[in-house]
Formats: C-alpha cells, sequence, structure tokens
C-alpha cells in the first residue's frame, strides 16, 4: 500500500526539499503540497490524502488550526507536525487538536519516513526529547480568555480595542492581562506575550 502524503510548509524551498525526500520512498507518494494551513482541508479531500505533514508557524491559518480542521472534516487522515519550533507549548496543543505526531525539522529522511508510517498505521510518534520536556514542565497555565486577550497584547493593542475586541470591560482584560503576566513571570503584557509565545502558549 503506497501511503498518500500531503505537505504544508510556507517555505518553498523546505517543502520541495520534503517532496523529494520523501518521494524516494517507495511506500510513499507526496499527492498534494500548500502553502498555508487554510489550504490543507480541501486538497487532503481533493487528493484522498493519508498523512499530512503540517509545519505549524504559516500565514492565514497556522498548523495547529489546519491539525483540528483535517481531524473534524476528514477523520481518517492523520496529522504530523513537522516543524523548527520544538516548544512543549506547541507539542500539547498540537496533540490537542488531534496530531498524531510530532517531530522537528532536523529529523533525519529516514526517521521521518519511519514516522509517517507509524503515524499512519495508527500510531504516536512524538520526539522523545519534547516528551520529557513536556512533562516536565506540566500544561499551558493560560485560561483560553487569558491567550485571548495576550495574543491581542502582542499586536500592541490598547486596552479600550482589546476590551471592544472581546467583548469585556477594560477592567476584566487588565485582570487577564495581570494574571497572564503573573503566570509567566513578566513585567509587563509585551514581555508575558512574548515570553507565552516563545513556549508555544499562544
Amino acid at each position: 500500500m503506497v501511503i498518500r502524503v500531503l505537505v504544508a510548509d510556507d517555505h518553498a524551498l523546505v517543502r520541495g526539499a520534503l517532496v523529494a525526500l520523501l518521494n524516494l520512498e517507495a511506500d510513499i507518494e507526496v499527492v498534494a503540497e500548500a502553502s498555508d494551513g487554510s489550504q490543507v482541508l480541501a486538497a487532503v479531500l481533493e487528493h484522498r490524502v493519508d498523512v499530512c505533514l503540517l509545519d505549524i508557524q504559516m500565514p492565514v491559518m497556522d498548523g495547529i488550526e489546519a491539525t483540528a480542521r483535517v481531524r473534524a472534516g476528514a477523520p481518517t487522515c492523520r496529522v504530523l507536525i513537522v516543524t523548527t519550533f520544538g516548544r512543549t507549548g506547541y507539542l500539547r496543543r498540537s496533540l490537542e487538536a488531534g496530531a498524531s505526531g510530532f517531530v522537528v525539522k532536523d529529523t533525519p529522511a529516514a526517521q521521518l519516513a519511519e514516522a509517517i508510517r507509524r503515524v499512519h498505521a495508527g500510531l504516536r510518534v512524538v520526539d522523545p526529547q519534547l516528551a520529557a520536556e513536556s512533562l516536565a514542565e506540566g500544561g499551558n497555565p493560560l485560561t483560553a480568555r487569558e491567550r485571548e486577550v495576550l495574543g491581542l497584547a502582542r499586536d500592541g493593542l490598547p486596552i479600550a480595542a482589546i476590551a471592544s475586541a472581546v467583548h469585556l470591560t477594560s477592567g476584566t482584560v487588565r485582570n487577564h492581562l495581570s494574571a497572564a503576566i503573573g503566570k509567566t513571570g513578566a513585567g509587563n503584557r509585551i514581555e508575558a506575550a512574548r515570553t507565552a509565545a516563545d513556549r508555544g502558549w499562544l
């Protein structure tokens, strides 16, 4: 059986290299490519994809949201996250979205091909170092609302604009930001947003 694969990455050179390497495998065929997450589900359905290889940071829609959409719209298709950003927060969020695997881009080609086979077989594949770090760190301490307001704060929006965007009072937004600052150990909301993003919490 040939495993039908989609590769999604916004960097054309990286995507092309992955496609070329995978097509050398006798039992793997790359049948579709995407440059952002919003293109993934339609391509999965059109090309009857078995396994998606998704980068996390892509324009329009990131790989984590694309994972959730694929799992909802094409439940038999498996997702393997292949990313430069080996962060425990990204690992947890990817698995929560329905990904079956998570590996970093410096994984040797033979190991990546084997990861695709394992994910296709219904197994879970996670970078062992990241898995150990994730267990040691625990989960994302930010609530969904704290992530939402912190994400807007990262974009430089003032309190009033954030409050309007999320339909809360300015005081409530300040409370959420204060809580997020405390949980990240940051000195202000911009630093808190940066810290949370670095840890994969946003």
